[in-house]
């Protein structure tokens, strides 16, 4: 036991723990994690499900997986200089850690409905925040400060300018009517005037009650969703026979 507490007691635990912990390490790590701070807070003020902690903390460890393997990569030079082509590959880890944000980006992905998807922006945002992590870990600091600066900016203007575009939309008209009285064909003439296009439609028909329901595949350029459930609304419901109108856009 004396023996133990003789050789703890010798080593410099302070030299241990900042054993290759250099000024440029250090200055890599902080500036990994204030860019990652950065696009997290900008997921975060929209409301995403990957916000301030899962960024930071991805491009964090974007870092030092970077910095661990380029360090490996040196120990292994300055052991064996001549061992030529037998050195560890320092882009190894980083492949690997750029596979791995494969996973949890698709974790952030959600489908709502049948034609809303969304996450996928802040799916990019995570293996985009990891490639400026590698890059602090492997000393690009200027290429990662730049890239920082980029997706910020990216994030911050681009949805203005989608607004802008009038894009295309897909929504799922079910309407509900009798058959003796209404038809798909009536149904459809009624869209046309609205200028929405059928890409399909599924037919469902109760030959007992005689009561059909017919879903509706449409196609249109963005609008209000107010204004398309209240244009379809009041296109549909003056055609006899009709008794039930679903949207789902």
């Amino acid at each position: 036991m004396k023996w133990i507490e003789c050789t703890l007691g010798a080593i410099d635990w302070g030299a241990l723990l900042l054993a290759g912990v250099t000024p440029e390490i250090l200055l890599r790590m902080g500036l990994a994690a204030l860019a990652g701070g950065l696009l997290g807070l900008e997921r975060e003020r929209r409301g995403r499900a990957a916000g301030l902690r899962t960024t930071l903390l991805v491009c964090l460890a974007a870092c030092i997986a970077m910095i661990l393997s380029d360090s490996y990569y040196q120990q292994s030079l300055a052991r064996f200089p001549s061992a030529a082509g037998s050195h560890p590959d320092p882009m190894r880890l980083a492949a690997g850690v750029l596979s791995g944000m494969g996973f949890l980006g698709a974790g952030v992905i959600i489908r709502e409905g049948n034609h809303v998807i969304r996450g996928v922006t802040t799916a990019a945002a995570i293996w985009f925040v990891t490639i400026i992590g590698l890059a602090f870990g492997a000393g690009a600091i200027g290429i990662g400060l730049m890239a920082t600066l980029l997706s910020l900016l990216i994030l911050a203007t681009i949805p203005v300018v989608e607004s802008m575009i009038r894009h295309d939309q897909y929504s799922d008209l079910t309407v509900s009517y009798l058959s003796a009285e209404c038809s798909a064909e009536k149904i459809l003439r009624a869209l046309e005037c609205l200028n929405l296009a059928v890409t399909g439609v599924d037919l469902v028909e109760d030959l007992e009650s005689k009561v059909s329901r017919s879903t509706f595949h449409l196609a249109h350029k963005s609008r209000s969703a107010v204004q398309l459930a209240e244009s379809i609304n009041g296109a549909i419901r003056v055609i006899p026979g009709v008794s039930r109108i679903s949207l789902q856009s």
